[in-house]
């Protein structure tokens, strides 16, 4: 796809991997439509970007209300532009073992991670459809594809939102939609607490630069990579060996038990400390 003066939707725009994506896009001459929840960190990203905002447009929303997709269509149903694509980056997570969710938590990030970007591309898609040229791009997780202990809420969401975009993808085949699903290894963005940090270090695990993913994915879509893509290696290999031989990836899990257990207690503690926070 030629971003140049291309309308894109991107949510989650004022996180790491949000702020790299509208960078690089912008850089291309997309204009974009910035969602997040923080008026000020919008307009400073808006301020940032080539165009300014004179080509960029702002949507201070959170998407965990009910009527926030309802208000994203009505925004630009105003513009004076259709939309080409949406990018669905928005997220959140939190590290913690099952025995310690909350219903209404686990609730909130099935929300936010997977039932959110369907209505909204629901919404979007007979718009969509009808152009020459269109883009979904859904932000999943390499957590989407290995099933990681700690992290059952989240890996849930993400690997519902894989199958989401295989199902899209293969329903807009003969249309001129390309559906991306883009499968980030961690990051180092503020989505990552600080027990989550310490337990990656602690396991040798790598991360990425955000500004790293948003080029991988700015590349994808300029090339019209239609599918499934993972992002950061050893993380591809580790997938493909956890469907093919998901036993031996259990007995690698479970040596590591223990250091994820030490660490989700932290990260418990470090929500506490949070809560008395907000109290006081």
């Amino acid at each position: 796809m030629n971003l140049d003066g291309k309308t894109l939707l991107l949510t989650g725009a004022t996180g790491g991997i949000g702020r790299s994506l509208a960078s690089k896009l912008a850089n291309k001459g997309a204009k974009l439509v910035l969602v997040g929840r923080q008026l000020q960190r919008l307009q400073a990203l808006v301020d940032s970007l080539a165009g300014g905002a004179g080509r960029h447009y702002m949507v201070c929303q959170d998407l965990l209300q009910p009527e926030a997709v309802q208000n994203l269509m009505s925004f630009c149903e105003q513009l004076p532009d259709d939309i080409d694509g949406a990018i669905n980056n928005a997220g959140m997570s939190d590290f913690r073992m099952l025995k310690d969710w909350s219903q209404l938590q686990a609730e909130k990030m099935l929300r936010l991670n997977l039932l959110l970007p369907m209505e909204l591309i629901t919404s979007l898609l007979p718009g969509l459809a009808a152009r020459e040229e269109a883009l979904i791009v859904n932000v999943g997780s390499a957590l989407g594809a290995i099933g990681n202990p700690g992290f059952s809420a989240y890996c849930t969401s993400k690997a519902g939102l894989a199958r989401f975009s295989e199902s899209l993808r293969r329903e807009v085949a003969e249309t001129g939609v390309q559906v991306l699903h883009c499968n980030p290894r961690a990051t180092d963005t503020e989505l990552n607490s600080e027990a989550t940090v310490a337990m990656n270090e602690a396991l040798g695990n790598r991360s990425d630069a955000p500004e790293l993913v948003a080029e991988r994915i700015t590349r994808l879509i300029e090339k019209n990579r239609s599918g499934e893509h993972n992002i950061g290696f050893p993380e591809r290999l580790f997938i493909k060996l956890n469907a093919l031989l998901p036993g031996l990836v259990d007995k690698g899990y479970r040596g590591q038990l223990p250091v994820i257990e030490k660490f989700a207690a932290q990260e418990l503690g470090e929500a506490d400390v949070q809560c008395l926070t907000q109290i006081k």
